[in-house]
């Protein structure tokens, strides 16, 4: 890959750090929250912390968070800057590479558990994939309502040909 390609933000944990459970609080600076920011396509985050704790499970590992922020989306319709705040809480099942067995089916469903790659989780990724969850995919301001336009009148080629045509008096151009 080239180009300068950066998570908008990164908080890693590795496994083998979990031991009987681990929380994590994280809090992004000033940089970090423009480049989330920009990456959620949002007119500013002006807050965002994530607590965040991982434990043992049954098969595997239980992330569960706590996700508060408050940002500035842009209104679909009038392009305002539309005041958002979230408060979300969320749990996900996480399963190791090494795993995954017959006893682990893999699918596109949501009650799918989460494959760690490397033996590392991104603490920082989950927490913006639960904000962007959280956001509404097309925020509209309340009152604001879009107005379909006025459809244009089908033109005939032959009334466009009328129009070009200049007529001296004797059916000549």
């Amino acid at each position: 890959m080239t180009g300068d390609f950066r998570l908008p933000f990164s908080h890693v944990l590795r496994i083998n750090e979990i031991g009987a459970g681990v929380t994590r609080l994280l809090v992004p600076d000033d940089s970090e929250r423009v480049r989330i920011a920009k990456a959620l396509d949002l007119a500013s985050l002006s807050t965002f912390e994530c607590e965040l704790s991982v434990a043992p499970a049954h098969l595997g590992w239980t992330l569960s968070g706590h996700v508060k922020a408050k940002a500035e989306q842009v209104c679909g319709i009038t392009l305002e800057p539309l005041p958002v705040t979230v408060d979300a809480r969320f749990a996900v099942a996480l399963v190791e590479e090494a795993d995954i067995t017959a006893e682990v089916e893999v699918t596109l469903d949501d009650d799918s558990p989460d494959v760690i790659e490397d033996g590392k989780i991104d603490l920082g990724q989950y927490a913006v994939e639960q904000l962007a969850l959280s956001l509404d995919p097309f925020p509209r301001k309340p009152g604001a309502e879009f107005v379909q336009p006025d459809e244009p009148a089908e033109i005939s080629p032959f009334s466009v040909l009328k129009q070009i045509r200049t007529d001296d008096g004797n059916g000549k151009s």
